[in-house]
């Protein structure tokens, strides 16, 4: 039997920000704001997911949706010494996680996620930096641990519904699923 492919583990949405970086306190900084876990969105082209935070926010990053790694949070498990599942990969508060993409291998490239409704269109930017908030959420020293594999900023070119399920991953480069989660450096060339 051979290793399942692509899905959607997590859709995560949030009308605000809830961290702060000017406060030195986690718990002090965190915003009122409610966070949810939908089976399915909305992506609007050049808009985002309706309903987030990042929804119709002009930014020079391309960042309207932000997609994360399963696998990224089991390989800051392993590294910090954690028992794995104890992590949870939404706390990080990416709007899509992913399992079996290598999202490091799609920055700057198009791609496309077909959850079963027809393929919503991305363009890759390059990683959602974590910041130190990983430390407060995940776990102490999660955020070094995510350097490299932070996540995807990528910008909707058109329109659709994306799902938590299986998904088809479509791009113009090749991707080796094994990869997913692995760290990049700066600087470092990309598949």
């Amino acid at each position: 039997m051979g290793a399942p492919g692509p899905c959607v583990v997590a859709l995560v949405v949030s009308p605000g920000h809830n961290y702060w970086f000017y406060s030195r306190d986690p718990a002090e900084g965190v915003g009122p704001h409610p966070t949810s876990y939908p089976q399915q969105v909305e992506v609007v082209a050049h808009q985002g997911i309706r309903g987030d935070r990042f929804f119709g926010k002009v930014s020079r990053l391309a960042s309207s949706v932000s997609l994360f790694a399963a696998e990224a949070v089991e390989a800051v498990e392993d590294e910090l010494g954690l028992e794995r599942g104890s992590l949870d990969p939404r706390l990080a508060r990416r709007n899509v996680v992913v399992r079996g993409i290598d999202l490091n291998g799609l920055r700057g490239r198009p791609f496309a996620l077909d959850s079963g409704d027809g393929p919503v269109r991305f363009t890759a930017a390059g990683e959602t930096s974590p910041c130190a908030w990983m430390d407060d959420r995940l776990a102490p020293g999660a955020r070094d641990a995510l350097r490299g594999r932070g996540g995807l900023r990528a910008e909707p070119t058109s329109s659709g519904v994306l799902r938590v399920g299986p998904v088809r991953l479509i791009a113009d480069v090749d991707l080796d699923p094994a990869r997913a989660g692995m760290r990049v450096r700066r600087g470092s060339r990309l598949p």
